[in-house]
């Protein structure tokens, strides 16, 4: 099931670049394509894959796992609303009631499988459980729109924070700091403690910022340092533990690094524009290509293997590895480029995005042809 929410995932934020060309895309509909009907499905996919594994606990449940499908299915009704105005009338509330429950049902699941763990869960966990009540909190702000049209403007920026900063951030961060020692075949004995430490910090930047784009800007600013804080510390220890196999030319570990590169860069750029009140438009899109194409892409070619033949490592899955990731830099630097430059107003950018995704999608392909000896 992870693997084709993976693909879900790879051809939504496609679609995101592609759909400006071929279509007369509202903005609307391509945040929407990308946020909710590519990354939310993903995520929850990821807690039903990881979160056994945090709490040592075993397969997860079928309500569990039923949970990705209602999110998607939540996700096609909100892109369904702005890709066909008017035809969809209440398309956009039962998207965000969707949202609402899958969200809140993960949360509980996720508290249940905590509750129940011999010892201690792994401290990601609780990561992921805030970036779940970060999306609850989002949908119940998406329902709120319609009954209280007054702050609608308001709490359209709460829901875009609440996204992008709480649940994609806090959930990204968190998978971050644990997927990048198995990337990069190096142990990282501080991971759990830093974790711990770090996401009261993480949590209260991600409500912070909401909240000072929504109503407040200073509150912005103080939610930029919180963030700060775990997003330093991490890349610090990556520097400290890892940094020849980021800076290296081939790998994945280098896509890790340039998400989080692309995460701290967006993390100043809410703030700063929330302060000045100034035009957002282009700040989801700017997200989708500095931070989560670098990402996914990066975790995919890490994880693939071991999702499409489970079990003990054999050649296949090093050379796998090694193909997907071959020269993963150029790519990231096309990821960083692109989006960064999007962030600062020059479309041109996105071109840059297409080339690095596209070349992802061929070394997929050549990772996934049969070599002369399965031949």
């Amino acid at each position: 099931m992870f693997t084709a929410f993976i693909v879900f995932a790879l051809l939504a934020l496609a679609g995101t670049i592609v759909l400006p060309a071929a279509f007369d895309a509202s903005p609307a509909a391509r945040v929407h394509l990308a946020f909710a009907v590519g990354i939310m499905p993903l995520i929850l996919a990821a807690f039903d894959y990881f979160v056994p594994v945090l709490t040592r606990s075993g397969s997860s449940s079928p309500p569990a796992r039923a949970l990705p499908w209602v999110a998607l299915a939540a996700g096609v009704l909100a892109y369904a609303h702005f890709a066909v105005p008017g035809a969809q009338r209440y398309a956009l509330s039962a998207g965000a009631l969707g949202a609402l429950i899958a969200a809140a049902g993960s949360a509980a699941w996720m508290l249940a499988r905590g509750a129940r763990t011999v010892g201690r869960p792994h401290p990601c966990l609780y990561w992921y459980v805030a970036a779940a009540l970060c999306l609850a909190a989002s949908a119940a702000a998406a329902l709120a729109m319609p009954v209280r049209p007054d702050l609608y403007a308001a709490l359209k920026r709460l829901h875009l924070h609440l996204n992008t900063l709480g649940f994609i951030g806090l959930t990204a961060v968190g998978t971050l700091q644990v997927l990048m020692p198995t990337v990069a075949g190096r142990p990282d004995a501080r991971v759990a403690d830093r974790l711990r430490r770090d996401l009261p910090f993480a949590a209260a930047g991600s409500v912070l910022v909401a909240a000072g784009a929504a109503w407040q800007a200073w509150l912005a600013w103080a939610g930029l340092v919180c963030w700060l804080v775990p997003v330093a510390r991490l890349a610090a220890a990556w520097w400290r533990l890892d940094r020849r196999e980021i800076l290296s030319w081939h790998g994945s570990a280098t896509l890790l690094a340039a998400a989080l590169a692309g995460f701290a860069f967006m993390l100043a750029v809410p703030a700063l524009q929330s302060a000045m009140h100034a035009d957002m438009r282009r700040l989801p899109f700017a997200f989708v290509l500095i931070f989560l194409l670098p990402l996914v892409t990066g975790a995919a070619a890490a994880l693939l293997p071991v999702l499409l033949r489970p079990g003990v490592r054999t050649p296949w899955h090093t050379a796998f590895r090694d193909t997907a990731g071959r020269h993963a830099g150029a790519r990231a630097l096309l990821f960083l480029l692109g989006g960064a430059s999007l962030a600062l107003g020059r479309g041109e950018g996105v071109a840059l995005t297409a080339l690095g995704l596209a070349w992802f999608a061929l070394q997929i392909v050549r990772a996934l042809a049969p070599t002369e000896h399965e031949a």
